[in-house]
């Protein structure tokens, strides 16, 4: 399945790098952000999360709840985070099942080779659990600034 625009978010209770359960419904009243992205300490997905990380002051101000999610472990997320000081949540979808419902799982290829992995997607929730965008086709080094610049529109 494939999340649209409107369409209720589809809920969570996802261990964070820390090992603390986190649910969507925790954060209802609040703008979200849910990044997936395919491995820790990878080229791409570091200069995503190192982006974040420069932008967190103006995340903070938009009170924008950000979480970081791929179908690493909590022991990985840990070391990714502290490696790079990220201050945002990443939260650790081992089994897929929240990846899947996103429908950010699919038919990759890098240099030739083919396989199914993690697509590079954002979701942006609003107050009320509904999908208020979803990024498709994510620039690692830009997307902090176009969230951040999408959410003073839409506040």
């Amino acid at each position: 399945m494939k999340v649209k625009v409107g369409d209720k978010a589809p809920g969570f209770a996802l261990p964070d790098q820390e090992g603390v359960i986190h649910k969507l419904a925790d954060y209802k009243g609040q703008w979200v952000l849910i990044y997936f992205y395919p491995k820790d300490d990878t080229t791409g997905c570091t200069r995503e999360a190192c982006a974040i990380r420069d932008e967190w002051p103006h995340f903070e101000k938009a009170e924008l709840k950000v979480f970081g999610i791929s179908a690493d472990s909590v022991k990985s997320h840990a070391k990714f985070a502290e490696k790079y000081g990220l201050p945002f949540t990443l939260l650790a979808d081992e089994d897929k099942e929240l990846i899947h419902a996103y429908g950010v799982w699919g038919p990759k290829s890098f240099m030739g080779n083919h396989y199914e992995g993690i697509f590079r997607q954002s979701v942006l929730i609003d107050p009320k659990g509904k999908v208020a965008k979803i990024y498709e086709k994510v620039k690692p080094a830009e997307h902090a600034k176009e969230v951040l610049a999408d959410l003073r529109v839409v506040q």
